[in-house]
Parts: structure tokens; sequence; C-alpha cells
């Protein structure tokens, strides 16, 4: 796998374009923290970009079937250096709306980026390998939002917030050099006797229907993303609960390198474990490292939890992943990731809004033990119905 040109382009890739986005998103938090006082508002903010990607899912699954994975990849990539101009002007005004606009260009290019990225990787490695260059991919994204918050620190001390911004540009403009460099076997679309398969969205439901591992998988994913949705608005108050500034650097690292050090681990546990121990196992896990952060006055219980979390999930989704492009049809790879990333993009919104809106009616010390019971009763009930339905992961 290591001597494919293809998989140190990807990699390369996603770590440069990891530097731009992690400081990208920490001049949002800057920003918003300057202009926002409300939570509310702050997650109905961010809300807005994720809701532009969830209306262009349908539109982006349909071209990725349809075209050359390669030419989705370069066109977005030029979507998201453009989309940045949007934020050097929500700077200069002082106004909120550009930066709206600009979270909305920057999902809408997402829609198209990452689905297309995830129906390229089988592509470029054996089946075998799928497993290693997922969490590699995984891995290198971690490692790219360590340095890219760290760095975004560092400028925000000694530069202003539009440094940040700069550099995010630069490095997107490497993406698109590196992404230019890929060399793929593709065919403009899959025929069956010369003739174009049918490729409309609402395909993939019976597909699902008839996978039922794959649909049990969608499902399992969607319970982490009650932490991962709402850990910005989380990593904030933790900061103003502990009256730290620092803390915010010190959770993001710690998170960071225990997801690494999950997703370097998980070959070795995937070899000794059966997949749905894995899925089951470490997103109970997640759960209760949510309960965990009721105790949030802790500088060192609260790093203790996101480790876990960060460890959970590193092995958590690389196996997710793994079982999504080994089973899923290539022919609906593109649909897909787009149907997928748009049920994340939903329950994101939803868990934005319901963390701004619990975080200013009863705190983050409930809401958490909220999430934690909801995610623990959630993925017990599932477990329980796949030894009904005797349902096997292969």
């Amino acid at each position: 796998m290591w001597r494919n040109a293809n998989v140190w382009i990807v990699l390369v890739g996603e770590m440069i374009a990891g530097l731009g986005l992690w400081s990208g998103v920490i001049g949002n938090l800057e920003f918003m923290q300057e202009k926002v006082p409300s939570d509310f508002h702050k997650s109905l903010i961010l809300a807005g970009g994720l809701l532009a990607g969830v209306l262009m899912g349908p539109l982006a699954g349909r071209i990725i079937d349809q075209s050359k994975k390669k030419t989705v990849l370069i066109v977005s990539s030029v979507g998201r250096i453009l989309s940045v101009l949007f934020m050097f002007v929500a700077i200069a005004t002082g106004s909120i709306w550009w930066m709206v606009l600009f979270l909305i260009s920057l999902q809408i290019s997402a829609a198209f980026y990452f689905p297309a990225l995830q129906a390229t990787l089988p592509m470029i490695v054996n089946e075998k390998d799928l497993l290693q260059l997922n969490s590699w991919h995984m891995n290198i994204a971690t490692i790219a939002r360590v340095a890219g918050t760290a760095i975004a620190g560092l400028v925000l001390v000694y530069w202003s917030i539009q440094y940040l911004y700069i550099f995010s540009m630069v490095a997107y403009a490497g993406l698109l050099v590196f992404t230019c460099m890929l060399k793929l076997e593709e065919k403009e679309a899959v025929t069956v006797n010369g003739e174009k398969v049918k490729s409309g969205f609402k395909e993939i439901f019976p597909m699902l229907k008839d996978n039922t591992a794959v649909l049990m998988t969608v499902i399992l994913t969607l319970i982490p993303l009650l932490f991962l949705g709402s850990f910005n608005l989380i990593v904030i108050n933790i900061s103003e609960i502990q009256d730290s500034s620092s803390i915010k650097g010190a959770i993001y690292a710690v998170e960071g390198f225990a997801f690494m050090l999950g997703t370097l681990v998980i070959k070795y546990i995937g070899s000794k474990w059966k997949v749905s121990n894995i899925l089951f196992s470490f997103v109970i896990i997640i759960g209760l490292s949510e309960i965990l952060l009721y105790f949030a006055e802790s500088p060192a219980l609260t790093l203790t939890t996101f480790a876990l979390f960060g460890f959970s999930i590193g092995c958590f989704f690389p196996t997710a992943m793994t079982i999504f492009q080994k089973q899923v049809p290539k022919e609906f790879h593109g649909r897909f990731f787009s149907f997928r990333n748009m049920l994340d993009r939903v329950a994101f919104q939803v868990v934005l809004l319901s963390t701004g809106a619990l975080l200013d009616i009863i705190g983050l010390q409930y809401m958490v033990v909220v999430f934690g019971l909801i995610s623990v009763s959630l993925t017990c009930i599932f477990m329980l119905q796949m030894k009904k339905s005797k349902l096997a992961f292969n």
C-alpha cells in the first residue's frame, strides 16, 4: 500500500487541507465569541451552513456517481478556496452575515468533496488494505486538527484573525495541487449493455433495505454525533466553567492524540474482536464519556474524558467506514456517501440547536448527562435488536 503514489497524494493532501480547515474553525469560534453572545445563536449560525450541505446532498450524490471522481474533487476544491473570500469581507465589515455566506459556500463544497473522496479510496487500494487506509486517513486528519488548532492559537497571540484565513486559503490551494496529481482509472458512468445505469438518489433505499448490516451501521454512526455535534460549544463552556482559555487547546490535543492511538490499534483489535463487538462497545464508551463531563470543573477528569472519547471514535469510525466501502455496491458509492453525509449534517443541526438551547436553559453538566443516557440507551436497544434478528457483520 505504501508504494502506491495515490495513497501518499491523498494523505499529504489531507494533512495540508486539514491544517487550513482547523485554523479556520478556530477563527470562526473567535469571531463568534466577539460578535455573538448567545450559545443558541452560535448554534443557529453553524447550522445554517450545514443545512446548505444537506440540501445539496442528493444532487451531489448523482453527480459523483455519473462523473469522474477526480473532476468532482478538483471543482469542489476550487469552491473551498473561493469560499474563504467571504470571511475576509466578514472580518472587514464586522458583519456576521458574511460569515454565514462563508459557512454556506464551504459546506456546499464539502457536500461534493467528501463523498467523492470516500468513493475514491476503494479505487486506489485493495480491499484488504481499506481498514488500514481509512485508519491512516483519519489519523492524518487528526494530526492536522491538532497542529491546525495549535498553529491557530499561536497566530492569534501574535497576529490578527485575518492571517488564519490567509493560511486556510493557501492550504486549500495546496489541496487542489495534490488533487490534480491523482491518477485514477475510472469511467464517466457505470453502464450495462451500453446504457447508463439508473442513478436516482432514491434507489439507495432499496439497497439499504436489502443490506441490514450497512443500515444498522449507518444508524450506529449517528449516536456519536451527540458528542461530536456539540463538541465546540462544549469546549467553549468548559473553558468558561474552569475560567481557562488554555484548556481549549489541551482538550483538542488530548482528544486528537487519543484518536490517533485508536486508529493505530484498531487493526490489531479488529483481528481479535468481532465487528459487532467493536461497534457496540465503543459507542457505549462514548455515551459513558459524555456522562463523565458532569464533572467538568476538574481539568484532569475533563482531559481523561476527552481521551476516552477520542480513542473510542478512533476505533469506531474506521471500522464503520470499511463496512460501507466493502458492502455497499460501488455503483452506489457516490449516492450512499452523500446520503450518509446528509444524515450527519441533519443530526449535526439537531444537536447544534439542542445544545445551544440546553446550554442556555439547563447548563453543560445536566445536558451531557441527558446526551449520555440517550447514547447508552439507544446502543443497548440496537444491540438487543441485533441479537434478536441474529444479524452478522462481515
